[in-house]
């Protein structure tokens, strides 16, 4: 039979046809992006932990911060928060319960080998807590290294004489000089603290079994280290944070440098990370910019999180791809979050990131796959 002489059965075949066609495609061509991009916004969130959302205003808590600065936690699930103008140190216990546990509320040095409530501090920057609970807090214009023993509530100085200068290296930390201290860091294996000495222009370790204090980068003199070269010898330009990763390699960043420093463990430093100009351009990481970056903190997977203060945002710096991606803050659409010059970072053991945003006086918790 001529097909032509029954129209309908012509259509049906040609749309079999199609439809055959239609299928293939669909069975060789790749996922869409979009519906990728889809699924990664959906499993990203940003939460208030502690302070006010901004779209509801609501407290979130009974207490207020007071220019939080730095975040950290120990094995049992406390929080602490150190306030840089507010002069307190705060625990958020695992019921969430929020108290002040150091600090008066005035400036100044004071309380040592007492209760840490009654202490002062100038300008705390960060605190790093070990899994037993003591905490080491940067009590930067105080050129020291605080110590509380959260079983007993005493305070002391663990390293620092409370002067400004430069001395000490392979003697006591307690006997040490520092220039505003600005961050403390624990190893992964908590047996070495590392401070960012910034106007010494110097990356100091403190070995907390002997407590010995050693220079392990910069040379005290300002400049950009040129890489491959000893860090011990190399110029830096103010280290303000630091971090080590898995493989003990040190993370170094600088502000005023707008640049990510990384020493290998064999004590070599490179710069892996910003033009040295401040930008907020994304991507390549040494072609990628910060703007007076200040804190940062290092993922299970050795990825690198970074507060860009004045670009409002927080970023992430991959070592295995080298490249340098927003994901929070300015710029970024989800999870949608403003940030007013976001500081302290933190990692939990869960994964979550916890962001001090300074400017709001709040804490946040960002999750994502």
């Amino acid at each position: 039979m001529n097909v032509l002489s029954n129209p309908s059965n012509f259509c049906c075949r040609h749309l079999a046809a199609l439809a055959m066609l239609i299928v293939a495609c669909n069975c060789m061509a790749d996922p869409p992006f979009l519906s990728t991009a889809a699924e990664t916004k959906q499993s990203t969130k940003a939460s208030v932990v502690i302070g006010e959302s901004l779209k509801s205003k609501k407290p979130l808590a009974p207490e207020k911060l007071s220019s939080p600065f730095g975040v950290a936690f120990d094995s049992k699930n406390n929080m602490y928060i150190v306030e840089l103008s507010g002069g307190r140190i705060h625990r958020r216990d695992s019921t969430g319960t929020l108290s002040i546990i150091a600090g008066n509320g005035s400036k100044g040095y004071s309380g040592d080998t007492g209760p840490a409530t009654e202490a002062t501090f100038n300008g705390m920057h960060n605190i790093a807590a070990t899994a037993e609970g003591d905490l080491y807090i940067a009590d930067s214009w105080n050129h020291c290294v605080r110590k509380i023993d959260t079983k007993t509530g005493i305070i002391s100085t663990f390293a620092g004489t409370g002067e400004a200068g430069f001395s000490g290296d392979g003697g006591p930390a307690n006997a040490a000089k520092f220039n505003f201290l600005m961050c403390v860091s624990l190893n992964p294996t908590q047996d070495k603290l590392y401070v960012a000495d910034l106007k010494n222009r110097r990356v100091r370790m403190i070995d907390l079994k002997s407590n010995i204090v050693t220079t392990v980068a910069g040379n005290g003199k300002k400049g950009v280290p040129k890489n491959g070269s000893d860090a011990t010898t190399s110029p830096l330009i103010d280290p303000r944070a630091v971090a080590v990763d898995s493989h003990n390699n040190l993370y170094v960043l600088e502000r005023s440098g707008h640049a990510l420093r990384k020493v290998n463990a064999a004590g070599k430093v490179e710069t892996v990370a910003g033009t040295g100009k401040p930008g907020n351009a994304l991507g390549k990481a040494l072609e990628s910019q910060f703007n007076s970056p200040k804190h940062l903190a290092i993922t299970q997977g050795d990825h690198v999180i970074i507060a860009d203060d004045q670009n409002a945002r927080v970023v992430r710096y991959d070592p295995r791809q080298q490249t340098v991606n927003s994901i929070l803050g300015k710029g970024v659409e989800q999870p949608k979050r403003g940030l007013l010059r976001p500081h302290g970072i933190c990692i939990h053991e869960d994964g979550s990131i916890y962001i001090v945003d300074t400017g709001h006086h709040r804490i946040l918790r960002l999750t994502t796959n």
